[in-house]
């Protein structure tokens, strides 16, 4: 069993607590909405979540690497877009209590 969760862990958990509505509805809205924060990710705008986060799109500068199997050779890494995440208060909180010995 993995740690990671999963969509399929996020539509179970919903059913468990909400038994009248199908499965098959709450995959449909869980992926509506990982659909619509997705498209204003790639517009350029965040995705703001009150109590959880906020995720944003960053601009990385282009820069020169390495190849771990050829360290003589220079890469250079594109200029790109990446994602970041921003916890939000209650969820900074939460993660404070964090057991960091059983991760």
């Amino acid at each position: 069993m993995s740690n990671n969760l999963t969509k399929r862990d996020i539509v179970l958990k919903i059913f468990e607590k909400s038994k009248d509505i199908p499965q098959s509805k709450i995959q449909e809205a869980v992926q509506m909405t990982l659909d619509i924060v997705q498209d204003a990710l790639v517009e350029g705008r965040n995705v703001e979540l009150r109590n959880f986060g906020v995720f944003e799109i960053q601009k990385r500068k282009a820069r020169v690497g390495r190849n771990p199997n050829r360290p003589e050779t220079d890469v250079v890494i594109p200029t790109r877009a990446v994602v970041k995440f921003k916890a939000g208060k209650i969820l900074k909180a939460r993660i404070k209590d964090i057991d960091l010995d059983s991760l």
